[in-house]
């Protein structure tokens, strides 16, 4: 499935080289559908494998003109373990496709009337099917948008929330705090390190969902007076009703309606140590996500990876 999120994103740097497992025979370490971007500079995604993925990498850095499908036997190819077989499709992409399939010809093939009844299903019934090679054609279901996450603040809070949240599919996690040495290793995330995160508000979705958590209660007014200006599908503050007291006080001096804010965030009855509190964070965003009259995604959707994020 064509991640258009990391797309999106690796697009930045120019044109991006996508490398996709298409097909397998036997074990294979990964299934149909996985893929990998590969930039100049860095790769998102993996296609495992070790030897298999080093290889592919070099050779979609190599790759230029049309689409290429290679059989790799992974034995003797490669002295992998794996008896079996998988067979890439490399392919240059310069811009976001659009649909909600990925069809292209690896032959030059004109599109046979096979891929345009799945196309045509995919678009009226939005029935997506499994990514495969068909009549010398690529299809590849697209994965819309992941739900934008901005969580502020890696404190031990921050850290726990994330390490929950980010193992979710759909959602598209940004993390920001002052520097980069405040962030652990933790995957499914884009860190954001800048020296006053308030700045960056204006970098922010206005579909996004938003957790404040930070060091700093300065630092929590501002983002909270910030975003309220901004725009957000939800905002959360985490604090005791005391702290909101204030905070909302002070947010009505400053002309704002501090209303759409939530605070505190999660379930005080789960007590205050970081994980209890994450646990009660991932609760409440995802009824959020689930009855949020302007929110198109449903718990099927968000639980096994539907259209989403």
């Amino acid at each position: 499935m064509l991640d258009l999120t990391a797309l999106q994103d690796a697009l930045r740097e120019g044109p991006v080289t996508r490398v996709l497992i298409a097909a397998h025979d036997g074990s294979s370490p990964r299934e149909p559908g996985t893929s990998m971007l590969v930039t100049p500079t860095r790769t998102h995604g993996t296609i495992g494998g070790g030897a298999l993925e080093h290889q592919a990498t070099q050779a979609a850095r190599r790759h230029l003109g049309p689409p290429q499908v290679s059989r790799i036997p992974l034995g003797p190819a490669l002295g992998q373990c794996c008896g079996g077989a998988v067979t890439l499709v490399t392919e240059t992409l310069a811009e976001l496709p659009k649909g909600p399939l990925h069809a292209v010809s690896l032959d030059g093939s004109p599109m046979p009337l096979a891929v345009k009844r799945l196309m045509a299903q995919a678009r009226a019934q939005g029935a997506l099917p499994e990514t495969q090679i068909l009549q010398g054609w690529l299809i590849d279901p697209i994965a819309p948008p992941r739900i934008p996450v901005w969580l502020w603040g890696a404190g031990h809070v921050g850290r726990a929330i994330a390490a929950t949240l980010s193992p979710l599919p759909n959602l598209g996690i940004t993390w920001i705090d002052i520097a980069q040495d405040r962030f652990p290793r933790q995957p499914n995330t884009t860190q954001l390190p800048v020296p006053d995160p308030a700045t960056a508000v204006t970098l922010a979705p206005r579909e996004a969902h938003h957790l404040i958590v930070t060091f700093s209660h300065q630092l929590d007014l501002e983002l909270c007076h910030r975003l309220l200006a901004h725009g957000f599908a939800s905002c959360g503050l985490i604090g005791s009703e005391t702290k909101w007291a204030r905070f909302r006080s002070r947010l009505q001096a400053l002309g704002q309606d501090p209303t759409a804010i939530t605070c505190p965030i999660g379930d005080p009855r789960l007590g205050k140590h970081p994980q209890a509190i994450a646990i009660g964070v991932a609760h409440q965003l995802m009824r959020t996500l689930l009855t949020r009259a302007s929110s198109p995604f449903t718990l099927a959707q968000i639980s096994h990876g539907g259209p989403g994020v």
